[in-house]
């Protein structure tokens, strides 16, 4: 399952419509809040129920009007019994005040979603005539971004070179290890966005060393020189930890266990690699607010670097205090 979000006006509708025209959206499944906030019309062609379509391309798109945890299992429930088209995959299109990180809990809480469904990519819109006002403005804006593994950067056939640059850096710096694409401009947005599933641990080597380059940049200066994150969203804050101490993953799990109890909803994203002692190589952390995802083994290590990286994505938490617990942690514990 692959979440679309971004706030208001920010072009969500356009890139899902532009993904739903693809060939390789025939197997899809979509749902959106209310039919009646975008233009699909083009691409129906079968009213299946009351908030239920199939569309041209053989997509089912349903419409949320009240929880989603009821759309996921009527939609689930309607593919068993052969009322509506099978399908591989879902995209969730949120409204634009949303906050992602409730649909991941609704997967987690629900006992037949988590063994049914499982979440791919958190992916966020960002408009580029107008982003940098929105993550400076609007606290949904900045969240939307901090909590995302892809975010698009819309619009960029409105806007000059260095209007789309100065976004694409203020993004990143907001959040180094998510993947940053340009629509229109990206050619195949599908592959760009969907082809790869940032919680899927089958698929993580690949995953792996894509944000592992984007950390690296982040690490040597390259965003965090040139742009202050203050500058955009006052609250939101990231750093990349680092240490070539190897962890005790029990120990390690227990302290980010209580950081996530004590501040929840402020850690946005923990997202990275941990050395772990007796492993033959890391183990991959991926964590946003309070859900902390199964950690998955990898094999061997994506690089040389045989070193714990962590990115924290905090708002309203002073990050050097978080980076000293933690330090202070690792010795109180090696």
């Amino acid at each position: 399952m692959n979440v679309l979000t971004g706030y208001l006006g920010s072009g969500k509708t356009t890139l899902l419509k532009q993904l739903l025209q693809t060939g390789d959206a025939s197997r899809t499944a979509v749902l959106i809040n209310e039919f009646g906030e975008v233009s699909l019309d083009h691409l129906i062609v079968e009213q299946v129920s009351a908030t239920t379509v199939v569309l041209q391309n053989g997509c089912v798109c349903c419409s949320i009007r009240s929880d989603l945890k009821a759309g996921l299992h009527a939609l689930i429930d309607g593919s068993n019994r052969g009322d509506v088209p099978e399908f591989d995959m879902i995209l969730i299109e949120t409204t634009g005040l949303a906050d992602p990180v409730p649909i991941v809990q609704t997967l987690v809480a629900d006992p037949m979603l988590r063994h049914q469904v499982r979440l791919a990519n958190l992916i966020s819109t960002v408009d580029c005539m107008n982003g940098l006002l929105q993550l400076a403005t609007q606290p949904e804006a900045g969240r939307q971004a901090a909590t995302a593994d892809r975010l698009v950067i819309t619009k960029t056939d409105l806007a000059g070179d260095h209007d789309i640059e100065r976004l694409h850096v203020a993004l990143a710096a907001i959040n180094p290890s998510a993947s940053i694409v340009r629509a229109p401009i990206e050619k195949n947005l599908w592959n760009a966005l969907l082809s790869e599933h940032a919680f899927d641990p089958a698929r993580k080597s690949d995953e792996v060393r894509r944000w592992l380059g984007s950390v690296g940049a982040e690490i040597r200066g390259r965003h965090f020189e040139a742009v202050s994150v203050d500058n955009h969203t006052a609250s939101i804050k990231s750093f990349v930890f680092r240490t070539r101490k190897q962890m005790d993953w029990t120990a390690f799990a227990v302290w980010l266990s209580l950081l996530v109890h004590r501040h929840g909803a402020k850690v946005l994203r923990v997202k990275g690699l941990l050395a772990v002692a007796g492993a033959r190589g890391p183990i991959l952390l991926n964590a946003v607010q309070n859900f902390v995802h199964p950690p998955v083994h990898i094999d061997v290590w994506p690089d040389e670097d045989i070193s714990s990286r962590l990115v924290f994505i905090l708002q309203d938490l002073d990050t050097e205090a978080v980076r000293a617990s933690l330090e202070e942690f690792l010795e109180l514990n090696n």
